[in-house]
């Protein structure tokens, strides 16, 4: 092999295959997008071990991908169901799943995902970690931690959260700044804690370069976690928000250095009308890389539809820079999620991913739109359930309730705008009394 990562690759001007497969479906010339590989810009996660893998790209440019996280918990541990949710996000369309995996034989279960699942698939070691070594917080070692890092990489995760933002100084501005929800991030909080225990700086900080070291030998994307992403509307856009956003940036230009893929994470709960300023500063820092967010959540008093709150947040802040959007349901701050809150989850991201793309200009993305409304002026039923992002509901929906005439729906009937300007441009007698 005469590269190590698609990074390097694309520095290098060669094209792989994963990414030809990506500009095909980006609808680019795979020129264009080595360009934007080689700058960051986009990145490919594409481990050389995940040999089942659809590769697909992430960035700014391309079209907003969605995250969807699952996995184990202690009160929760059936992994046949976990494994359902996953088919059933692919089949659904979702680019990404990220394995969240918290109790049970977590590596059974992640090499299991790298061997049949085709989406992209992220960790985050820090759980995994304290599952497998199975003994009280402080006594894990800093190199215990960096060995779970290379056991994911091994398994052929694509991308990994790493939560190396939050080392000593920017733990003493969080300890100074009083947040009002401190620390939310699972991963950030126990590292937080690890380090308070301790008195020792966050290895994943420390060890930096050994971590890239092992993201370079597989080719693992290194998604840079936000311990310090803000918990409420209150603490969005924080000190210690923006202080760990500095270190990520420094941080991206080491990767980059050693030709490893980054991605930066992002919030977490923030107004609306902060978003763009936020996308656009991440943007700055870290010099274009992906910016990953989870929402934002726009307001933090609706538990139970979240995935609402998300969506609104996610639209705005995918128009505005971020690449990859991290699933809500409406399960978020409430219980591990059921199948139908994975649907639910699944679907308002993706409306928000294609609502975006459509602002931004994406390729492509008006066309879809184009040919429903198309549908819809005809009164093509069949096409429309065809362009549907979920097809299957759109057909039920009307199932449930078929109108007197085919050519109608139940909530007009023979008022329908639709029909009766088509028949009177036809040159046709309107009927809506007869």
């Amino acid at each position: 092999m005469t590269h190590t990562t698609q990074r390097d690759a694309a520095r290098r001007g060669i094209i792989t295959k994963e990414l030809k497969t990506v500009a095909e479906y980006e609808q680019m010339q795979p020129e264009e997008l080595l360009a934007l590989v080689a700058k960051g810009q986009v990145v490919i996660p594409a481990n050389k071990n995940h040999t089942c893998l659809k590769p697909y790209g992430i960035g700014n440019q391309l079209k907003t991908k969605i995250n969807v996280n699952l996995g184990t918990s202690k009160d929760c541990l059936d992994m046949e169901v976990e494994l359902a949710k996953v088919m059933e996000s692919v089949r659904m369309g979702a680019e990404s799943i990220m394995d969240l995996s918290s109790f049970g034989d977590t590596r059974a279960f992640r090499r299991k995902l790298t061997a049949e699942c085709p989406a992209i698939i992220g960790t985050v070691p820090i759980y995994d970690a304290v599952v497998y070594y199975n003994k009280a917080l402080q006594e894990i070692t800093a190199q215990e931690w960096i060995d779970i890092v290379r056991m994911h990489a091994e398994d052929g995760v694509d991308f990994m959260t790493i939560h190396c933002g939050i080392n000593q100084m920017t733990a003493s501005r969080f300890k100074a700044a009083k947040r009002h929800t401190n620390i939310v991030s699972r991963g950030g909080s126990i590292i937080f804690a690890w380090m308070e225990l301790t008195g020792n700086e966050n290895p994943f900080y420390e060890q930096y370069d050994e971590i890239l070291e092992i993201c370079q030998q597989y080719d693992v994307t290194l998604s840079l976690g936000d311990a310090c992403r803000p918990g409420s509307l209150e603490d969005a856009g924080d000190i210690p928000q923006i202080e760990e956003l500095v270190t990520l940036g420094e941080l991206t230009k080491r990767a980059w250095e050693k030709n490893v893929q980054v991605i930066i994470e992002g919030p977490g709960h923030m107004p609306l009308n902060q978003i763009q300023a936020n996308m656009e500063i991440q943007q700055t820092i870290c010099k274009g890389a992906p910016f990953y967010v989870l929402g934002p959540l726009v307001t933090d008093v609706a538990p139970g539809y979240d995935h609402i709150t998300a969506a609104i947040g996610g639209a705005v802040a995918a128009m505005y820079g971020a690449s990859f959007l991290c699933y809500v349901t409406p399960a978020e701050h409430l219980r591990l999620p059921t199948l139908e809150d994975v649907k639910e989850g699944i679907m308002a991201s993706k409306i928000a991913a294609h609502a975006a793309d459509v602002a931004k200009g994406i390729k492509g993305a008006k066309d879809w739109d184009y040919k429903m409304s198309e549908a819809r002026r005809e009164l093509d039923w069949e096409k429309q359930f065809e362009l549907a992002m979920d097809g299957e509901k759109a057909r039920r929906y009307r199932e449930e309730s078929l109108p007197e005439k085919e050519d109608t729906c139940t909530m007009c009937g023979k008022m329908c705008a639709m029909r009766n300007v088509n028949k009177i441009l036809r040159g046709e007698y309107v009927d809506i009394m007869d």
